[in-house]
């Protein structure tokens, strides 16, 4: 049980040099994303385009995109951003879509949106489901628990993809949704996205690609000449698509993009009220108000790289990765998990305890993402991982020298939790475990 402290409202306030240095205390303790020594949560293009980014949301930080009315400007900017993302992504002059505030609430609206449109033309559905990779970013399953949806899930074959046979046995009369990702974030593979949306074509459902990961990363790769499957609007059968600006786009936090083939669709993501005595009230997305910065910042990033600039930053990140798959599938006990296309992957093994592995290398300063089901590390590169390769392989080397040797040592720490997540024989029982560690973030105790 956790309780609470109460800290007091300040009765006075600082002076802004001691409120910055504050910050800058507090910033101390973060993850190191600068230097390379972080492996997910910060996509780092270069300090031009950081400093381009923060200049841009400073000049807009206090306008709201809530309004277009009021700031035009963020309607042209947004408007602009949105088409050329659909540019990007193979989509023509009938493609519509929204920013928002990320790649959850991209695939919320996604979500929501199909269900309204199978509202509207299926009304004799009374228990809508969905039909998706276990692999499948889990706002998919937090938006069928918001909007009263089953999730319905499709198995992986040995390579980490979705089972194509297993999805024409899961889909019903209720289904109002499929949905593929572009890459799965758990292993960087690409579902098979062209043999999906023919599924789709054939029982009539909206397709719904989750390119929050490879939408600003895919098309580049492509352009270089990597043989990348096409996976957008290019593909008959995609109904709708999320794409990240903050991941592999190079904007601020927070900044995705949703969109739609045709806007007859969209018309369901829209929530509107004419009877508040507030006013007329529309909203696209599930937000109110939204930062001005936010969109000012993508809208910089895009027009500062345009495809030469985004070309070169996906030529080298490949190439980075690359240096780093080689090095770590050559460490004995190690290995890539599946195919993965871009800079997103995972390492395995069948012989080592690798939350232990993890746990040593966080004490030497790396900031490691792990995951289970199978037990994995997961990587995210990209510019900031071109000098810390080889200082985190030779760490690396040594974490399983220490782990191997002594065993007993790694009890606590991730190896613990993970360990007691997988003895479980019902995988819910750790949900109120979860929900207590989430609680307690955000207590001062």
């Amino acid at each position: 049980m956790f309780t609470m402290v109460q800290l007091q409202f300040p009765t006075t306030g600082k002076a802004k040099k001691e409120i910055l240095d504050q910050l800058q205390d507090l910033r101390g303790q973060d993850a190191n994303w600068r230097d390379g020594r972080t492996w997910s949560l910060v996509y780092y293009g270069g300090e031009d385009i950081s400093d381009l980014t923060r200049q841009a949301y400073q000049l807009f930080s206090q306008e709201n995109g809530l309004n277009p009315g009021a700031f035009p400007s963020l309607r042209q900017m947004e408007t602009e951003v949105v088409s050329m993302t659909a540019d990007l992504l193979g989509g023509g002059g009938e493609t519509v879509g929204n920013m928002t505030s990320g790649g959850t609430e991209s695939i919320l609206m996604a979500v929501k949106t199909a269900r309204d449109y199978a509202r509207a033309i299926r009304p004799e559905i009374r228990q809508p489901e969905m039909v998706l990779p276990v692999t499948a970013h889990p706002a998919f399953s937090k938006a069928a628990a918001y909007f009263d949806i089953k999730a319905v899930y499709i198995p992986l074959t040995e390579e980490y993809l979705a089972d194509i046979s297993m999805t024409k046995e899961l889909i019903n009369a209720n289904t109002i949704l499929l949905v593929g990702s572009a890459p799965a974030y758990p292993h960087g593979v690409m579902d098979p996205i062209e043999e999906m949306a023919s599924i789709a074509i054939d029982h009539q459902i909206p397709f719904h690609v989750d390119a929050c990961l490879g939408g600003f990363m895919l098309p580049f790769l492509k352009k270089i000449g990597e043989p990348v499957p096409d996976f957008d609007f290019r593909v008959p059968g995609v109904t709708s698509i999320s794409a990240d600006l903050h991941k592999y786009g190079y904007a601020s936090k927070g900044a995705s993009v949703v969109l739609y083939r045709e806007d007859a669709y969209r018309q369901h993501q829209f929530y509107v009220r004419s009877d508040w005595p507030g006013g007329l009230f529309a909203s696209p997305t599930m937000a109110g108000t939204r930062p001005g910065g936010a969109i000012a910042a993508a809208w910089a990033v895009l027009n500062y790289l345009g495809q030469d600039g985004y070309s070169r930053l996906a030529d080298s990140t490949l190439q980075i990765t690359r240096r780093l798959k080689e090095a770590l599938a050559a460490i004995p006990g190690l290995h890539i998990l599946g195919n993965p296309q871009m800079s997103v992957f995972a390492v395995g093994s069948e012989e080592l305890n690798l939350y232990a592995v993890a746990d040593e290398l966080e004490s030497k300063g790396w900031h490691m993402d792990r995951q289970h089901l199978p037990p994995s590390l997961h990587f995210m590169v990209t510019q900031a991982h071109r000098e810390s390769v080889d200082a985190f392989i030779h760490d690396v080397q040594k974490a399983i020298e220490a782990v191997t040797g002594h065993p007993e040592a790694y009890s606590e720490g991730s190896t613990a939790m993970y360990g007691m997540v997988g003895s479980l024989p019902d995988k819910s029982l750790a949900h109120g475990f979860m929900r207590d560690y989430l609680s307690s973030m955000t207590r001062k105790h």
